[in-house]
């Protein structure tokens, strides 16, 4: 009878695979630590204020802060005020990137958000649930000397959060407001180098445009984009660790299909956690570098969701299948009340991403989180799958503890046998709780890499060293769990070593030292390992 890898493999060799394995892991941390730059970086202009001095303020004509064709502009309101220059006169102009830079399509995607600098005047003060009106154009152009081509153009109204640090008295006129940044647009790829914004904040008394939103100073156009040597070193990444798991799938369940008896349910699932893996592996965001696929980011993230619902599925199978006896197992429709709420939970974190990233690709100047409803619902959405994150890793570790009594309690129950025989026994369940104690460990690790780049977006500075955090945690844990799956596949492929069931329950002929190989006296349950044939036996038997 032959057993899995992580039963018939040597102590030695498996200790040396082990340690492989935690050398590759360990330089998946030290490529983002030192190699890559942090994930992402933002360019901060402050829009000049152009003039425009047309009677119906055509939306043909493009305002440029600097180069050739700048704009006639004004450095404060008071000299728009002298001038007899009115605010719908007034236009905001913003050139991303700044002069002598260009953007790539090595930055991947591109969020805009907009910073206001409001001072405070009794006469013109914010008030509650003030709303800003924005009439906003934006341009591209791949070369200094060419036309500007209009990118997206919309009349967007977004909410004003602002509070004043002081009280509100004539002698704290002038104060600045302290204000949340407003969410302005996003796009899926940056396939230009050149990008214009053109933002007017049109006042209409009869309308009540624009009217109680403070005095405003300056507005900054803050751009965020992935850093192009983040991008490089991820792209290298993935297209190193593709071939690498499509070869030990494939190989996997080649061995898989040479056994006699049909794959089990538990077999079945971890070939569909490596096709997951490679569906989440292959660089298709190469051809994003030539083509302008606003598209990548939503793709992305339907990429993630299916591995991370494979991966939680795994999981309760995994620890399931050495729950049950074997009268019960190997049948999916078992685990439905386990899978069903993570297929309900990806599903509804689907249809949140497409309402918000779906929508963006008709028109980018939408976000979910301009309106108080939609915040609100967006914000229900965070807490409840955090709070639902945290219950599953509860219910892991919980279901690990059954597994560990359900094996301690079968393995009691087995006749009596050698001593080298119940050594063996235990070497393949100490084999398995490792492995069960490393799959806890993947799972906190994911938890904490979730929750410190929420917090934080830093770096550690060790003399001369700087350790970027995020970009560490960012391949760390992408080589992590391909390394996991990768683990996976190896260990519990079936062994090439084969024994016959006619060996005596003494060890008699059995050679000694680390390649000492015992077989089950489990013969009428199929499965993978020996620990997954001893789970299932029957109390009684």
């Amino acid at each position: 009878m032959a057993g899995a890898i992580i039963e018939n493999m040597s102590t030695k060799k498996l200790c040396m695979v082990g340690v492989a394995l935690l050398l590759l892991q360990v330089l998946a941390f030290l490529v983002g630590g030192l190699i890559a730059p942090k994930p992402t970086s933002y360019v901060n202009p402050v829009a000049m204020k152009c003039v425009d001095i047309r009677k119906n303020h055509h939306s043909s004509k493009w305002f440029l802060p600097w180069g050739k064709g700048q704009c006639k502009s004004i450095q404060t309101f008071d000299e728009a005020t002298n001038g007899h220059i009115e605010a719908n006169d007034i236009v905001f102009a913003a050139h991303i990137p700044n002069s002598q830079f260009e953007m790539s399509p090595w930055f991947q995607f591109m969020l805009v958000v907009l910073q206001l600098d409001i001072a405070f005047k009794l006469n013109n003060y914010i008030e509650d649930n003030s709303m800003v009106n924005l009439n906003v154009s934006v341009a591209y152009r791949d070369d200094l000397k060419e036309e500007w081509k209009e990118l997206a153009s919309s009349m967007e109204q977004r909410k004003l959060n602002c509070i004043l640090p002081v009280e509100k008295t004539v002698a704290n006129e002038g104060r600045q407001y302290d204000c949340d940044v407003i969410p302005l647009m996003e796009l899926g790829s940056v396939s230009h180098k050149y990008y214009l914004f053109n933002i007017r904040l049109p006042v209409s008394e009869k309308k009540k445009s624009n009217i109680a939103i403070g005095e405003i100073r300056d507005l900054h156009v803050v751009c965020i984009f992935q850093n192009g040597g983040f991008t490089m070193v991820w792209f290298a990444m993935k297209t190193f660790l593709t071939p690498s798991i499509i070869i030990i799938m494939i190989w996997y369940w080649r061995r898989i299909t040479m056994m006699t008896r049909s794959p089990v349910l538990l077999e079945k699932v971890i070939f569909a956690l490596g096709f997951s893996m490679t569906f989440i592996n292959i660089p298709v965001e190469w051809f994003s570098i030539g083509y302008d696929w606003t598209w990548m980011l939503l793709f992305g993230d339907i990429r993630q969701g299916i591995f991370y619902a494979m991966l939680l599925s795994f999981w309760i199978i995994f620890c399931g299948e050495h729950m049950m006896d074997q009268t019960e197992r190997n049948r999916i429709s078992v685990y439905w009340k386990q899978v069903g709420p993570i297929a309900f939970g990806s599903c509804c974190l689907f249809i949140f991403d497409m309402c918000e990233r779906g929508v963006q690709l008709k028109n980018p100047f939408y976000s979910i989180w301009t309106t108080d409803v939609g915040a609100e619902i967006a914000m229900a959405f965070i807490i409840v799958a955090g709070i639902c994150a945290c219950l599953y890793f509860l219910f892991l570790c919980f279901m690990v503890y059954q597994v560990f009594r359900n094996i301690s309690g079968k393995q009691s129950n087995l006749p009596e046998m050698s001593k080298a025989r119940r050594l063996h026994y235990e070497g393949l369940i100490f084999r398995f709780k490792f492995l069960m104690i490393i799959t806890l460990a993947c799972a906190a690790l994911t938890v904490v890499f979730f929750i410190t780049t929420q917090i934080t977006e830093g770096n550690w500075k060790l003399g001369d060293l700087s350790i970027e955090l995020n970009s560490a945690f960012f391949t760390g844990i992408y080589g992590m769990w391909n390394l996991y799956v990768f683990a996976l596949m190896f260990l519990y492929a079936p062994s090439h070593k084969h024994y016959e069931d006619g060996h005596s329950n003494d060890g008699a002929g059995m050679s000694s030292g680390e390649e000492i190989q015992l077989t089950t006296t489990i013969t009428h349950i199929d499965g993978p390992t020996e620990v997954y044939r001893l789970a299932g036996k029957e109390a009684q038997e």
